[in-house]
């Protein structure tokens, strides 16, 4: 017997569920364009100079934004907004006139400064006698800031919108911005070289504004809000500590960027084999936990303790009711899936194997890279921002503790700096996952029987996936990897019938009611 459940009146967990499938949705056609995007990159620039000189020039663009908009979406925004959401609508927009005003202000003073101050920000980036990496990257840095305003707009058009219960829009941002990299490398590779990335970078971020615009119709937006205001100092009391774990996650970057960059095509071969790790990172637990976070935060603010351990239990059992055979089919197939990928034009046989080997270093870290994004926003959802983010520093030794001494004393390479990454999220992850207990009881909600069925269904699917790809080691990638992976699917979901997976029930049953409507 399953646990009794919040019940439809309260409209929780349907609600959620169609969300997460709207979510997933844009969030498999943002996938399925971001393996467009990457093995065209691939394709025209292999593993060399000028995709790690990429990778230089975009952590301090991602940075300013994280560090400004990312983690105060999620944390802060949403939760806040929310609340306002359900009263007077002219105070409602207010509010949000007011922190578009302050968050704006901040972004363009923040990327004229980095503007300004490229050259020392790629020296900090990479190690002494990179001089042809620090040419590249530094001019690429500079074309790539401008994009960062048009990304801060729009992602607090989404805080927006998702603090409305408005998922469509929101759902296919990064579809656009995927398709604006495609359209600026195919287009005008010729002409501009890995510049071309840089261009196709604004156009994304242009097509995100543009997307989310209708959904803002009827906004009353004006200027002037006092930072006195209950609204402001609620965000700015969230948001420290985001800024905080940002802070360290930013120092963690550093660290592994500069280490990488001392390693011809590193940063390459991780951005690629990256690639593979968020296609189900972003399929499953950021849908789920985007889904998750205003229903949550309604029922920590009223107080409905059930619901919210309902709520988050059955996120946790659909994150990993997924997660679990999606990690199980990339290691089983890690070396087709990375060739299928991207195998073509500069990207060699012996670029497929090596980004391969990365993935499988990457793969012991992905289910709780997936869980931990859940975690976080039940923090976040409590308003209780600082723990999760004082974790991100402790997070960052076991980085430092695995990967420096493999660094040091093996010949792994660039790879020791990957298993350190590994480390970090397993470590960040439990550590969450015992903090949370501490302010949430989860004792009773069988997530540890959840968790056991799912490692017994997908440990039965990689040794029938990968038997299969033994036995077609001569097929085409074409053809070996939708076989094997629809064998093994099907062999994981019967099984997790077999075992009765409570979340299997929970999400055919959420998928029927979302494709009846």
């Amino acid at each position: 017997m399953s646990e009794a459940l919040p019940t439809e009146g309260s409209r929780p967990l349907p609600s959620m569920a169609a969300a997460a499938l709207l979510i997933a949705l844009g969030g498999v056609l943002s996938r399925v364009v971001g393996f467009v995007r990457e093995p065209i990159i691939a394709y025209y620039f292999g593993r060399g100079v000028q995709v790690d000189a990429f990778q230089i020039a975009w952590t301090v663009p991602s940075t300013v934004y994280d560090l400004l908009i990312a983690g105060a979406v999620s944390a802060a925004l949403v939760p806040v907004f929310s609340e306002y959401a359900e009263g007077e609508p002219d105070e409602f927009w207010r509010i949000v006139s007011g922190v578009l005003t302050i968050a704006l202000a901040a972004l363009t003073a923040l990327t004229a400064l980095a503007v300004w101050q490229a050259p020392a920000l790629v020296a900090l980036l990479t190690p002494p006698g990179q001089a042809e990496l620090r040419t590249i990257a530094t001019p690429l840095m500079r074309l790539l800031l401008p994009a960062v305003l048009l990304m801060g707009i729009s992602g607090l058009a989404t805080a927006v919108l998702h603090a409305q219960r408005r998922f469509l829009l929101p759902a296919f941002v990064m579809v656009v911005f995927n398709l604006g990299m495609v359209l600026g490398v195919v287009l005008l590779h010729e002409r501009l070289g890995v510049a071309s990335l840089a261009v196709g970078a604004f156009i994304g971020a242009l097509g995100q504004v543009a997307l989310q615009l209708p959904g803002l119709r009827g906004a009353r937006l004006r200027g002037g809000l006092s930072g006195a205001h209950p609204a402001v100092r609620r965000i700015m009391r969230l948001y420290g500590p985001v800024a905080l774990g940002i802070g360290f996650s930013i120092i963690g970057t550093l660290i592994d960027r500069r280490l990488a960059a001392g390693f011809p095509a590193a940063l390459g071969t991780m951005r690629y084999a990256t690639t593979l790790i968020q296609f189900p990172l972003g399929l499953v637990a950021s849908a789920v936990a985007l889904a998750v976070l205003p229903t949550l935060s309604r029922q920590s603010a009223s107080a409905d303790e059930a619901s919210f351990r309902a709520t988050l239990a059955m996120g946790l059992k659909v994150v990993l009711l997924l997660i679990l055979p999606a990690t199980a089919g990339l290691a089983a197939l890690a070396g087709p899936i990375t060739g299928l990928a991207f195998q073509r034009g500069l990207f060699t046989a012996e670029d497929t194997a090596i980004t391969a080997l990365a993935l499988l270093c990457y793969l012991p870290g992905l289910p709780a890279a997936a869980i931990d994004q859940l975690l976080l926003f039940a923090f976040y959802a409590r308003k209780n921002t600082l723990t999760p983010n004082l974790i991100q520093g402790v997070a960052i030794l076991c980085y430092l503790l695995v990967a420096l001494p493999l660094l040091l004393f093996t010949r792994l390479g660039f790879l020791a700096l990957v298993l350190g990454n590994s480390a970090q999220w397993i470590g960040h992850a439990l550590i969450t996952y015992f903090m949370l207990r501490r302010a949430v009881p989860l004792g009773g909600l069988r997530l540890g029987e959840a968790t056991g069925k799912g490692l017994l269904a997908s440990a039965l699917m990689a040794g029938a996936v990968l038997g299969l790809a033994t036995l077609g080691a001569d097929m085409p990638p074409l053809l070996l990897v939708p076989l094997a992976g629809s064998a093994g699917a099907l062999l994981y979901f019967a099984a997790c019938a077999a075992l009765r997976v409570e979340a299997l029930g929970f999400f055919i049953g959420a998928v029927r009611a979302r494709l009846g409507r």
